[in-house]
């Protein structure tokens, strides 16, 4: 149980793995984006507010200031005066603070009169004074902590500073709307964020469930699991791997049997062969009268049981060979394909005789045409087609063979008349290990051999259903080759 629960906690951590990464690559960027934009808008809103409340106090300071010099500066009396009633009769008193400072820094006139006799301390005033021109500051009041904005405009009299009107505004109102503003960027981005974030999340979730299925069927594949399937309940991408993952876990499943059933196989056919010729080696040497007819008939067996041993030994070894890459070819120019099949011809009619089996053999009376190919190989195909014909088809009591010229395709047929193969089956019966419901004796890999060596050719080699019954091997070998 622990081993178990292990196995679970190691694939959490995984798949946590990719959602991580998945997080980093994918919603980091938005979000660094996200931040970057309410910032920036933030900054914009901001200035935005800041500075056109800053241009609006400018220019009606400025206006009211080139009024001020330009009438009222006759005497220290009339300014005074008229100071006091410009604070009097100022009409935004409840937004803005409009005062009258002398060049010491002090209040002499406000609109809001608490504040007369008092000194700002802000360096508005002092650059106004020192400067001549206007002169702006925005932040805390030194003497309230109140945030604030002013505007101080210098007044002229005889090219000299002898006082300062100054308008100045609180910022709450602005810091409040800047903040509304801001916050409500925030929420919509909070809001886009979120979508992002589900959106995601459900995406990956999508992807990680099935790479989560098609891991643990990974294992139990790789554990000896072979042939289980995954319920496909996808559409896209997914759907083409899950489908290969069914159908690797399929071909490995069935290939797996077909090894169990070859080795199975090949046991029971090697052990045949030997049983025969050590038990009539044994009754040769163990006959005291040494009849001839006997012996004969025992060394016949013994041959018979040594040939048909060594033949599924060479196909052993031409497997082997398949596996690992070194099954090759050694072509020659000029290879009288008729000539070769003849061979075999000959080789087998003698033995299909004994065994009851008439071989027909037709060539059209055209001489072919040599081609480039493989003797020996060549050979090897036509002896184990004739040898399958005689095994599978041999209850028919006949096969026909044929050499033709076809096209571009000088054409090997070879009949045999016995009950077929199963329609189900024919698909298969060129690969490797299998045998289908036959219960001829054989290694089940001939007939691969034989498809490897013809397609190193170029050529193609079919199996299929005789009209009338019985199957037919058909060899195409290319005479441009």
């Amino acid at each position: 149980m622990p081993k178990k629960g292990g196995k679970k906690q190691k694939r959490y951590l995984r798949i946590s793995g990719l959602r991580q990464r998945w997080i980093i690559n994918t919603i980091m960027p938005v979000f660094v984006l996200l931040v970057l934009i309410v910032t920036l808008f933030s900054a914009g809103v901001a200035s935005y507010y800041y500075s056109g409340m800053q241009r609006g106090l400018e220019i009606r300071v400025q206006d009211a200031a080139d009024s001020f010099n330009s009438y009222f500066m006759n005497s220290y009396t009339e300014y005074y005066q008229m100071a006091v009633y410009y604070t009097d009769s100022f009409d935004d008193k409840d937004r803005i603070e409009l005062q009258f400072i002398s060049p010491s820094g002090r209040i002499q006139a406000s609109s809001y009169g608490l504040t007369v006799g008092t000194s700002p301390r802000t360096t508005d005033i002092t650059d106004a004074v020192s400067t001549g021109e206007k002169a702006v500051f925005q932040g805390k009041d030194p003497a309230t902590g109140e945030s604030i904005l002013s505007v101080a405009y210098p007044l002229m009299f005889n090219e000299r500073v002898v006082g300062v009107m100054r308008l100045v505004t609180a910022l709450r109102t602005v810091d409040r709307q800047v903040m509304l503003a801001v916050l409500a960027v925030f929420l919509i981005a909070a809001a886009c964020m979120a979508m992002v974030v589900i959106s995601n999340l459900l995406f990956i979730n999508r992807v990680v469930e099935p790479v989560a299925v098609v891991s643990d069927a990974a294992k139990r594949i790789s554990g000896g699991g072979y042939g289980i399937q995954i319920e496909n309940r996808y559409t896209d991408e997914l759907a083409g791997l899950v489908d290969n993952i069914n159908d690797m876990s399929l071909k490995i499943g069935q290939n797996e049997k077909m090894k169990t059933e070859f080795i199975s196989s090949v046991s029971h056919e090697l052990r045949t062969p030997l049983t025969a010729i050590n038990g009539w080696g044994e009754t040769i040497l163990a006959d005291p009268s040494n009849e001839p007819e006997q012996m004969k008939k025992g060394i016949r067996i013994i041959l018979r049981e040594a040939r048909r041993l060594s033949t599924m030994v060479e196909e052993l070894l031409e497997f082997s060979k398949m596996e690992d890459g070194r099954f090759t070819l050694r072509v020659e120019p000029d290879v009288d394909l008729q000539s070769e099949f003849e061979d075999a011809i000959f080789t087998y009619r003698e033995l299909f005789r004994q065994e009851g089996i008439e071989l027909e053999y037709d060539t059209d009376d055209e001489e072919l045409p040599p081609i480039s190919a493989d003797p020996e190989r060549l050979k090897q195909v036509f002896c184990n087609v004739l040898d399958n014909a005689a095994k599978h088809g041999g209850s028919g009591k006949r096969i026909a063979a044929s050499v033709t010229m076809e096209n571009a395709y000088e054409v090997v047929r070879v009949r045999d008349f016995g009950p077929g193969i199963p329609e189900a089956e024919l698909p298969f019966v060129k690969q490797k290990f299998y045998k289908g419901s036959s219960k001829a004796r054989g290694s089940g890999i001939g007939l691969a051999v034989c498809d490897e060596i013809v397609t190193l050719h170029n050529g193609k080699f079919d199996i299929a259903n005789a009209e009338g019954g019985g199957s037919v091997v058909t060899i195409r070998l290319p005479m441009g080759n």
